[in-house]
């Protein structure tokens, strides 16, 4: 891997460089700097081949109400829907779709594994 990636994370574009141990990341929405521990960095690799990062971002974030359906499809063709939905799970996101799922869903299925 070389000094500077690209990271994808639900249409977000961030530019990182590697510094020791960490990647220095940053938004190229904001430009703000933030410093992830490059195991975090590791582990959202599955990112890279979600679907959605190709995809029209505000499919995924409804306004309240709106239709789930194109994101919807979309998840049952991912790769990396699985990992997509165990890491909503595990961050507790609150909104969009992520793995194929609703918050309200997602929600419910947290409930069940109680």
């Amino acid at each position: 891997m070389n000094n500077t990636d690209v990271i994808r994370a639900q249409a977000k574009v961030f530019i990182s460089k590697r510094v020791e141990g960490v990647h220095r990341v940053t938004d190229s929405n904001t430009a703000g700097l933030t410093l992830i521990p490059l195991s975090d960095v590791e582990e959202l690799a599955w990112q890279e081949q979600a679907l959605c990062a190709q995809t029209d971002p505000e499919a995924f974030f409804p306004e309240k109400g709106g239709s789930t359906r194109e994101a919807k499809r979309v998840c049952l063709s991912c790769d990396v829907r699985t990992d997509c939905l165990e890491y909503a799970l595990e961050q507790d996101e609150r909104f969009g779709i992520w793995g194929g799922l609703s918050e309200r869903e997602r929600r419910r299925l947290k409930k069940r594994a109680i």
